[in-house]
């Protein structure tokens, strides 16, 4: 039996019927490789009891302390049941990419069962009119509960279930795993008892640990080596309400040759800015054919991965978080990404200043029962609506396998990651590479983001203009050593400009011509 660490804590205790705290993503399979070139269901549920023993995640179950006095613990299910946790459906037709992104998203509403272990995999068929998806592919839509794994262990996940050749055999070690019994909920609050009588050495330990970083923050603040200010703060926007039961999800693909050379054109700059200037570009379309858009810049909340090479495989989260702006304020793409990046490049120097692993172990320490009375609260009192988040969205960047991976036999050809909301966040993205392509990929509360297709052509809109914006520069840009201060071009245009947009559809992308190379839809697989 092991308790939950803090902020894996706070995912259970913010878990509500509006804001079911789990993640996952949307595969696409395509069984010619498998044996036969077909996979049937009873092969899937062989492959993956196969290889239980490779993942701590599978078996595990919470048990929660009554009233919430402690964090919760993790206990192997002795109730355990492979088919529970692995289900079957097909499209209707015509079996379109629009009908599986649907499908997806009433899958992802729906909370999972905390009693058993937090996840369940859909197994997806009947995708008989998806451009570039091969006959006879399904999809898997994947969820896992935020407080189990983070971006890097859900990886890690991934691998256990994956093989790197279609014809693997099963893992050589033996399954030695063993069910535990629940304990009683008398034991659970004697052990709750303990922990409060020690919280208050281990939050003096932290506190004690964090003062070097307070320190260089401070040294930081004075010789300007990184600056607070205002644009760090986000203003309030559609997205940052309480949010419905009800989901979205859509997503572009780009290719990673594209995003590579779009980095040349400004000195330095990574290619998450590069992604984070692309999404910039898409809310500022967005918002600006609602009438909606700022004066002032949507900030993102980034995670940052803590977890060490020792902790690989590990459950639960282990990451700290920066704020960057991505500067939906400037109307020119490549002022934008110098933009973004000189701002988190001020974020990063921040972060490194206070220590992102020490950001972690802070949450460790926060007592379990105000967690959850402040958890609840925020929810019961609509506290989003009235008092506003420090950024906009979430942009979590996850690097994914680069090279083709296998399933029952089955190549995985394209991922799409989900993501998990809360009041006051309707909006998030999950950035997910695979190979030679990336995914910007967005889940979004459906009441406030009611025309996915409309936003997901906002993204894939945004990155021509940047990779045409990048094509022209002839020399790097330099960025300013201060924050880049918005440009005349950052005026807000007509209204006009951007409302024929407002009704584009979606259509399948073919493969990217050699002289221009366009982004293709989710709707591709394997050409």
């Amino acid at each position: 039996m092991r308790q939950l660490q803090g902020m894996d804590a706070s995912f259970v205790a913010l878990e509500t019927r509006n804001s079911p705290m789990h993640i996952g993503s949307i595969l696409i399979y395509n069984p010619e490789t498998a044996p036969g070139g077909f996979v049937r269901f009873k092969d899937i549920l062989s492959f993956m009891e196969s290889r239980m023993q490779l993942s701590r995640t599978m078996r595990q179950r919470l048990v929660r302390v009554p009233f919430d006095l402690d964090y919760p613990y993790w206990i192997e299910d002795p109730d355990f049941d492979l088919e529970y946790h692995v289900r079957h459906v097909a499209l209707p037709k015509p079996g379109d990419w629009r009908q599986l992104c649907i499908q997806a998203a009433r899958i992802f509403a729906r909370p999972l069962d905390l009693t058993r272990p937090p996840w369940e995999f859909t197994v997806v068929e009947g995708l008989d009119n998806i451009p570039g998806v091969a006959k006879g592919s399904y999809a898997m839509v994947t969820k896992v509960h935020h407080a189990a794994i983070d971006g890097m262990s859900g990886i890690d996940l991934m691998e256990a279930l994956h093989t790197l050749m279609p014809d693997a055999p099963p893992p050589s070690e033996p399954d030695n795993w063993q069910p535990e019994s629940v304990p009683s909920p008398a034991s659970l609050i004697a052990k709750s008892w303990l922990n409060a009588v020690a919280n208050p050495v281990r939050q003096l330990e932290v506190a004690a640990k964090a003062m070097p970083g307070l320190a260089r923050a401070v040294k930081g603040l004075a010789t300007k080596d990184f600056a607070l200010h205002g644009e760090m703060i986000a203003p309030r926007t559609r997205f940052n309400q309480v949010i419905s039961t009800s989901r979205v999800v859509e997503g572009r693909s780009v290719p990673l040759s594209d995003i590579k050379a779009i980095r040349q054109s400004v000195e330095g700059a990574k290619v998450n800015d590069v992604f984070l200037t692309i999404i910039g570009g898409a809310m500022r379309k967005y918002l600006e054919a609602k009438d909606d858009l700022p004066d002032k810049t949507l900030t993102a909340m980034a995670p940052i991965s803590v977890r060490g090479k020792d902790e690989k495989g590990d459950m639960g989260n282990q990451v700290a978080a920066m704020i960057a702006p991505l500067g939906t304020h400037i109307a020119d793409p490549i002022d934008r990404l110098e933009y973004v990046f000189s701002q988190t490049t001020n974020s990063k120097a921040m972060t490194d200043a206070l220590g992102a692993r020490n950001m972690t172990e802070m949450s460790k320490v926060s007592p379990a029962l105000f967690m959850a009375l402040a958890a609840q609260a925020y929810t019961r009192l609509g506290l989003a609506n009235r008092v506003a988040l420090p950024f906009t969205t979430v942009v979590t960047n996850v690097p994914g396998p680069p090279v083709p991976i296998y399933s029952a036999g089955a190549r995985l050809e394209s991922m799409m990651g989900l993501l998990c909301l809360t009041d006051g966040l309707g909006l998030g993205h999950v950035v997910q590479s695979y190979v030679k392509e990336a995914t910007i990929a967005f889940t979004a509360c459906r009441n406030l983001l009611p025309d996915p297709e409309f936003y997901a052509q906002c993204i894939e809109e945004s990155f021509h203009e940047l990779r045409e914006a990048a094509a022209k520069v002839q020399e790097p840009r330099v960025p300013q050593a201060k924050p880049v201060k918005q440009p005349k071009s950052a005026a807000k245009p007509a209204k006009s400009a951007a409302k024929p947009a407002a009704k584009a559809k979606t259509t399948p992308i073919k493969k990217p011509a050699t002289k221009k190379p366009a982004t293709k839809s989710r709707k591709v697989a394997k050409k």
